[in-house]
């Protein structure tokens, strides 16, 4: 992780353990989609919005893919605040790459 590594001393137990999560999915692409944006983000993240990302980071990758890569619609019922920044952050160009690489 270029932007903020998981295992950085000056961020709290919670927010290294959620950078993790978010960057250790299982698959690719939600690795990149999903670890991209919380690792860019985590430092901003008030306690409330531990607490969406957190839920969020209950949803199946499946999901979570075809909603932020606009495959699918994100179910009403499932749409938050966090989820919503997610959509928006994944739908620019070449969302899910690393730095180095949008740059080029």
């Amino acid at each position: 992780m270029s932007q903020t590594d998981h295992t950085c001393p000056d961020l709290s137990p919670r927010h290294r353990r959620l950078l993790f999560r978010a960057s250790h999915r299982g698959t690719k692409e939600t690795d990149l989609m999903i670890g991209g944006f919380v690792s860019r983000n985590i430092r901003t993240f008030n306690e409330a919005e531990l607490d969406e990302l957190e839920a969020v980071l209950e949803y199946l990758d499946v999901d979570l893919v075809d909603w932020l890569s606009g495959r699918r619609p994100i179910p009403s019922e499932m749409m938050t605040p966090m989820l919503a920044r997610m959509a928006e952050a994944c739908s620019e160009s070449g969302a899910g790459m690393p730095e180095s690489v949008r740059r080029a």
